[in-house]
């Protein structure tokens, strides 16, 4: 479980440590991760997911064999930004492609060997992946993308995967504090259930798509957002 420290990586670790699972979490923060391995009963890893050096050396405390990957490692790195010239706005663009696309492709080719066949992988996507965000959005997109391919290069050992792409959801760091009562009631009013979502409604939806029942679901975007986004 990648960004499993806090919020959505966080519920998600939860659901399956509940669940009696073995889960480690991982993440750039060694002491909120610690924290949370407390909280859950988990092992937990520090590194960089969009460092390929930094992944290969954390490979030897990662598990040697690997149920379920779960990647949520990632968020919006233009919060805070300002774009500037083009030179600012490119690397404002990779950013956002390393955080969010770079970590989950670094991370589940590197333990690909180790996939149990019959596994599976769940990348958070999100709706501005289909509203639009910038490289934000651009960089959700890509993941559906590789996601596609990966389901298809896996799925003959059984390995699905899939993307749950949330709309907004509380009760985590996304906005790093620059979410206006104005904006959340604006987001709100967009769904068809009139509430934000919370990080245990993408824990439930990812505990499903983990699930044997859900071995014929693969290569799938969910849109998990109240009917903000129709996916179809």
């Amino acid at each position: 479980m990648t960004g499993g420290g806090t919020g959505i990586g966080f519920a998600v670790a939860s659901w399956f440590a509940k669940a009696g699972e073995r889960v480690t979490i991982t993440g750039r923060r060694e002491q909120v991760l610690a924290e949370a391995a407390v909280l859950l009963g988990a092992r937990y890893v520090p590194f960089d997911a969009s460092d390929p050096a930094a992944v290969t050396a954390a490979l030897a405390e990662l598990p040697e064999r690997v149920d379920v990957l779960v990647n949520n490692a990632g968020g919006n790195t233009d919060f805070g930004r300002d774009p500037g010239d083009l030179a600012a706005l490119a690397e404002a663009w990779r950013a956002n492609f390393a955080a969010n696309v770079l970590s989950a492709v670094l991370v589940t080719t590197a333990l690909t060997p180790r996939l149990a066949d019959g596994a599976r992988i769940v990348n958070l996507g999100s709706i501005a992946a289909s509203k639009g965000a910038g490289s934000y959005g651009a960089a959700k997109a890509a993941i559906e993308s590789w996601t596609a391919d990966i389901s298809r290069e896996l799925g003959p050992r059984g390995i699905t995967a899939n993307v749950v792409a949330p709309g907004l959801v509380e009760d985590t760091e996304f906005f790093q504090g620059t979410l206006t009562d104005q904006r959340r009631q604006a987001l709100v009013t967009h769904t068809r259930t009139k509430r934000a979502g919370k990080p245990d409604d993408v824990a439930e939806l990812v505990g499903y798509l983990a699930s044997p029942g859900a071995g014929h679901l693969t290569g799938q975007v969910i849109h998990l957002n109240g009917g903000a986004h129709l996916g179809r």
